[in-house]
């Protein structure tokens, strides 16, 4: 059985819903019971092994997250101290990705990232002083969140716990149930009927290199990837909210993007959105604090470049992965300098045949991206270079 992806699961999934219902429709807390059930499909899902590393990494993080807290009201802003603890906390996972490449098993258990991502942000938060009390078992509940665990969308855990804590009425409820059903179902329709049909349309193009081919795979890979997730997403969404959980949408019509920065703030909303808080605005700021650059406007594409070259290495220790996010900081940057720096930009930009113009480049340079990230370019190029050797 695995998430959202076969009719075990669903069954699984219907039969723990119930008792949620039954609770916000009588308008009684869920909190208690929705950590029931997580754990319920931890145990069903994770093998022995992959429970084993979850569970160390759940503790682990626990009591990071309170030593922390502790250490940072008792001492106040020490940054020696913060840094040790996001190297403690991105420790594990470093050595997942790293030793993955090597078909090692260190920390290998479905939802890594999404735990840390939380965890971090945390962490942060309480460095900034944001998060002034941690509720141990609410942050229990946050991390172990069943809908998100595997593959997100990544929620915030101050936004999670006003919800957790949140009794709604029965026509709140109502309304709220309605909609994470048609969610799933959409999901579902996206997930097992779209993608598969379009992963099937784009077999006989894979490991083909004339151009009709790779023209087909280009378009028919990014359609499939969307597809994809973006099914997922919903169901995960559409499932937290059947328990009273607003989880975050994850995708928002990308494919109208008109640029690329719009893109950014389509696609893969939860991920794009904490990379831009917790990564880009950090190194961003401390660029302009030790004033490493002259301008402001060359601190921030360099911001760009880094953010999303760490973002591409979060993807998975790969040429690919690494060279789609360099591909999209580099494009990020190029916008910064654009939008920021060109008149034509500034007395076109309403225009509804700019904007066409635009989306017409920007949804080709995303495709060329998801032809990056799939690994069949760096394929070409070798298959380009043996031919002319």
């Amino acid at each position: 059985m695995t998430f959202y992806g076969d009719l075990v699961f669903f069954l699984v999934l219907a039969t723990l819903s119930l008792p949620a219902i039954a609770l916000s429709l009588l308008e009684k807390p869920v909190k208690l019971y929705l950590f029931f059930a997580s754990v319920a499909i931890i145990l069903i899902i994770y093998g022995k092994t992959s429970l084993v590393w979850l569970s160390l990494f759940f503790v682990f993080s626990l009591f990071l997250i309170k030593l922390y807290l502790y250490l940072r009201q008792t001492y106040g802003r020490r940054p020696w101290v913060y840094r040790l603890f996001l190297l403690l906390l991105l420790s594990p996972l470093a050595a997942n990705k790293i030793f993955s490449f090597f078909h090692v098993n260190i920390f290998g258990f479905l939802g890594i990232s999404y735990i840390t991502f939380k965890v971090l942000q945390m962490i942060i938060e309480i460095y900034d002083g944001v998060i002034k009390k941690v509720n141990i078992f609410d942050t229990a509940v946050f991390l172990l969140f069943f809908p998100s665990l595997s593959s997100g969308p990544i929620d915030r855990s101050r936004r999670f716990s006003d919800d957790l804590s949140q009794i709604r009425t029965r026509s709140e409820y109502l309304t709220l149930l309605g909609k994470g059903v048609q969610k799933i179902a959409l999901g579902a329709l996206y997930k097992f009927i779209i993608s598969f049909a379009i992963y099937d349309f784009m077999q006989d193009s894979l490991g083909r290199y004339t151009v009709c081919h790779i023209i087909k795979y280009v378009y028919t890979y990014g359609l499939y990837l969307f597809f994809d997730f973006a099914g997922y997403s919903l169901m995960a969404v559409g499932t937290a909210y059947i328990f009273g959980i607003k989880l975050p949408d994850n995708f928002k019509y990308p494919f109208l993007s008109v640029d690329i920065k719009d893109f950014w703030n389509r696609w893969h909303i939860t991920l794009s959105h904490w990379f831009r808080d917790f990564v880009f605005s950090r190194i961003h700021m401390g660029f302009i604090k030790k004033k490493r650059f002259k301008s402001r406007l060359t601190g921030a594409s360099v911001a760009y470049i880094a953010n999303m070259a760490v973002m591409g290495i979060w993807h998975g220790v790969s040429i690919s992965y690494i060279a789609y996010g360099l591909y999209h900081g580099v494009l990020l940057a190029l916008m910064e300098f654009y939008q920021k720096k060109s008149s034509f930009y500034a007395k076109n930009k309403e225009k509804k045949a700019y904007k066409i113009a635009s989306w017409f480049v920007t949804i080709h340079a995303v495709f060329f991206g998801f032809y990056v990230f799939s690994g069949e370019f760096l394929t070409l190029i070798k298959v380009i270079i043996e031919k002319m050797s």
